[in-house]
């Protein structure tokens, strides 16, 4: 049993992707992808690919893609601040209970550093939200 591949196929690049139709209905039962544009997630541009004109299914793909991108890079961007929590706590452990003198005179001054500016834009942006409240 042959898995049946989707009609399109999105090459994804920073900011957005090139799309390919794909094609598996020819005499050589081969996958044929023919791009038909570029699109471009900042700015929600879509450009069709060399000449040609997109149909309202073309379209329809291509906006669903791109919703469906744009949440799963919103979604990725939250993780990753938690992810950085998490790295927090855990450099927090190790300075505490496995860190060397060395390691920590490597590592201290960037990490001050970081932390400081990292607590003044949130100290900022919380009062920035207390204060529109």
């Amino acid at each position: 049993m042959v898995a049946e591949l989707p009609p399109y196929y999105f090459r994804v690049r920073d900011n957005g992707a090139f799309v390919f139709r794909v094609d598996t209905e020819n005499r050589q039962r081969r996958i044929e992808m023919d791009q038909i544009a570029v699109v471009n997630i900042r700015n929600g541009e879509i450009k069709p690919h060399g000449g040609r004109e997109l149909s309202p299914e073309d379209m329809a793909a291509i906006e669903q893609w791109m919703d469906e991108r744009t949440r799963l890079l919103a979604y990725r961007d939250i993780d990753d601040i938690h992810r950085a929590v998490d790295y927090l706590n855990t450099t927090t452990q190790w300075a505490q209970s496995k860190a060397t003198d060395a390691q920590l005179e490597a590592v201290t001054d960037a990490l001050l550093l970081a932390m400081h500016d990292l607590r003044t834009v949130l100290v900022r942006k919380k009062a920035d939200r207390l204060m529109d409240s």
